[in-house]
């Protein structure tokens, strides 16, 4: 068995393993541990738990030390430096003319690169930027470009539901969300219902897509034909919460739909759910 914490380097972002290494750690402590870009300072997410080697995907990196007062004064200069470095960054940008939007600034713990995250429509020459901010700061630049969904993520904020962004508070890895978990799950296609401030999908159709699945699998489909306790007929509306089905039956075409539960009727052909070229049109770019 092996002792592994779990440890977070920005609020709301990853929770990634560490070999403990002897050391005893409760979350809300602080961490020296060694990573691809050298050494960081992280917040522990998750304190001491045993995990069998044969658990593990592969060997964990191991922590260094517990965190000091230093090491933590240190992670909070760092942290003025970034807002300093960011408002620089921007009057940089604004003098080069480069048509992009500056979202974060992280120092790594030891100072020896900095990091600017921005947004673009396309690709940015920014060569030219990178010396210029090099010539101000002295140490290693780097600029990355991101997508809509992190920048979110960075900037936080509050969903129309009301809390604060999932993606900001504990959703680590972003899931694949398609036009079709919508239009399954009965929701209006209208762009404005089903993305996020981000512009794209709603991350929480994710959530409880399975089930939705599940109810899909024993409820027929807008479209079915079944055969009801009166007779055969059509679904033209289905609950799948309720499983209550609206069917227009055959032998009285011109009357009311009558209503049945779905374990009360046998599907003789059911139907499918599709998202036509129209709609796809309608909702490019949300995906």
């Amino acid at each position: 068995m092996i002792e592994v914490i779990g440890i977070r380097f920005k609020e709301g972002g990853k929770i990634y393993d560490f070999d403990a290494n002897t050391f005893s750690f409760n979350k809300g402590d602080y961490a020296i541990v060694e990573t691809i870009r050298g050494l960081e300072c992280g917040y522990v997410a998750k304190g001491n738990n045993s995990i069998s080697e044969e658990d593990l995907n592969k060997p964990l990196k191991k922590v260094i030390r517990p965190a000091t007062k230093e090491d933590i004064k240190q992670l909070e200069e760092n942290h003025k430096k970034e807002a300093e470095a960011f408002k620089i960054c921007e009057e940089k940008i604004l003098a080069h003319g480069l048509d992009m939007k500056l979202i974060e600034v992280e120092y790594t713990f030891d100072a020896s690169k900095i990091l600017f995250y921005f947004t673009a429509d396309g690709r940015i020459d920014f060569r030219e930027l990178v010396k210029d901010l090099a010539s101000v700061f002295r140490t290693r630049i780097e600029l990355r470009q991101i997508g809509v969904r992190d920048e979110s993520r960075m900037l936080g904020g509050f969903g129309i539901c009301g809390r604060p962004f999932c993606c900001k508070t504990f959703l680590h890895d972003f899931q694949t969300v398609s036009i079709k978990m919508a239009k399954e799950q009965g929701l209006s296609l209208n762009p404005t219902k089903i993305s996020g401030t981000c512009g794209r999908l709603m991350c929480c159709l994710k959530y409880e897509q399975e089930s939705y699945e599940h109810l899909l699998r024993h409820t027929p489909k807008v479209g079915a034909i079944v055969r009801t306790p009166d007779g055969q007929g059509k679904v033209i509306e289905n609950n799948l919460i309720t499983g209550m089905l609206k069917v227009v039956l055959d032998k009285r075409p011109d009357a009311g739909p009558s209503i049945y539960e779905r374990h009360s009727v046998k599907i003789v052909k059911d139907a499918q759910i599709k998202v036509e070229q129209e709609e796809l049109e309608a909702l490019k770019g949300i995906e």
